[in-house]
């Protein structure tokens, strides 16, 4: 226990080595007071609100309580194996679950449950514990009769505050056909989906440092100026960023409060292998928005009620700029959808005559892989210029703004707000492979 405790305190302190202003003084000073086995154990014995779990419920929603709701505490490796990634992916030696609950003693009750899960000649100290191993007991180093009292208390940290199965009206719930007839409530179960708190700090543990790494910002700058780089850079393209907890991420769950609350959420676009519709191709067009893209079921709704809801001549307020917003937002995701099913077809689609029409930058935009032809060298010169995705966005806004009749007018100004918000997302300028 104290070699954790000591390992736990190197690592603190490695943070501030060669540092010597008061910030850093200040904070190892914080860290030989927490990193004290006499501390951990004491403030962890106060922290009987939460519960260790690699499944959570407050990753659904943060106002869910452990002692009312089914968090799950399970082995990694005796999860059965599917083809589809999920925690049974994990490694028990590698991922730690999740500490839940308060919010108030997430860090210490973590602090205790990585002491609990030292392993003792092939056993974890929580376990010893919990079988009242008479060794592990006195290692507290208290009297028998505290000692035991110690041992009961910290280990309630282990267990399933919530006994029976149960969900709330918070979570969800999804009604499941196990049975043979869809018309009969009897042939329903209820699937109450939890959160795979572990998973996705273990995913989160290698994107973020792969995404964000030096040589990799290096690389995409490059990549960004149209200069030559040495190494290649990785990328997720369409991914998302999911904010839990808000303000304060402690209040979902520890893991989640040490990524201030970013959960990655990588695309689900379908396959390559999911063919385009061929009446979504811009056949001998000058751009997409003629007629490719503006004939798609879910942007012709959108833009219907876009246009309704102009007519209907609503005042110039906070509520209708949030409305305007909401709008542009789903068009714009329609957009990208769009974009991922043209980008997914072979590189260099648009070298057929049918697309010889369509104009450079949208050529540019949906067809990025044509850049890294061996043949296309001057295809890739205009690329990596970067002057596309404003032409592109020009190209959007008119589209728009002839879409509603000029209902909502786009002059200059709204034409750069709406270039603005296509490009802040990334996926919009989808890349890969090196720069």
């Amino acid at each position: 226990m104290q070699a954790h405790v000591a390992s736990r305190l190197a690592k603190a302190l490695a943070k501030w080595d060669g540092k010597n202003d008061a910030m850093a003084r200040q904070a190892i000073v914080a860290a030989h007071e927490k990193y004290q086995l006499a501390a951990i154990l004491e403030k962890g014995r106060k922290a009987n609100g939460m519960t260790i779990a690699t499944h959570t419920t407050k990753g659904i929603h943060p106002d869910l309580k452990i002692k009312h709701t089914t968090n799950l505490a399970v082995c990694f490796e005796e999860l059965p194996t599917l083809d589809e990634l999920g925690s049974h992916v994990l490694n028990s030696q590698e991922s730690l679950a999740d500490a839940t609950g308060d919010g108030a003693y997430n860090a210490s009750a973590y602090e205790l449950y990585l002491l609990l899960d030292c392993k003792v000649e092939g056993a974890t100290l929580g376990a010893l514990l919990q079988s009242s191993d008479a060794d592990a007991v006195s290692a507290l180093g208290h009297e028998p009769v505290e000692a035991e009292q110690v041992a009961e208390e910290i280990v309630f940290l282990l267990e399933n505050k919530c006994v029976k199965p149960a969900t709330h009206a918070l979570g969800k719930q999804i009604y499941w056909l196990s049975g043979t007839n869809p018309s009969s409530d009897k042939d329903y179960c209820l699937l109450a989906p939890l959160y795979p708190a572990s998973l996705v700090h273990q995913a989160y543990l290698q994107i973020h440092p792969t995404r964000y790494g030096l040589k990799n910002l290096a690389a995409r700058k490059a990549r960004r100026d149209g200069n030559v780089h040495e190494c290649a850079y990785e990328e997720y393209p369409d991914w998302a960023l999911q904010k839990m907890g808000g303000t304060k991420p402690q209040n979902v769950s520890h893991l989640n409060s040490e990524r201030r609350g970013d959960n990655y959420l990588l695309s689900s676009l379908p396959p390559p292998a999911w063919k385009t519709n061929q009446r979504y191709l811009p056949l001998h067009a000058n751009s997409v928005f003629e007629r490719a893209f503006g004939t798609r079921r879910t942007v012709r709704g959108a833009v219907k009620t876009f246009l309704a809801f102009l007519l209907t001549d609503p005042e110039p307020n906070r509520p209708t700029r949030q409305k305007v917003d909401n709008f542009l937002d789903s068009l714009i995701d329609e957009l990208i959808v769009y974009a991922g099913e043209l980008q997914s077809q072979p590189a260099g689609w648009t070298l057929d005559k049918r697309y010889e029409n369509l104009a450079l930058p949208e050529k540019l935009w949906l067809d990025p892989q044509r850049a890294a032809m061996s043949d296309e060298g001057e295809f890739a010169q205009h690329w990596l210029r970067q002057e596309w995705p404003t032409q592109v966005g020009k190209r959007f806004a008119h589209w728009l703004n002839a879409q509603l009749q000029g209902k909502l007018p786009v002059g200059d100004a709204e034409a750069r707000e709406w270039q603005r918000v296509l490009l802040s997302d990334e996926s919009f300028m989808v890349t890969g492979g090196a720069a």
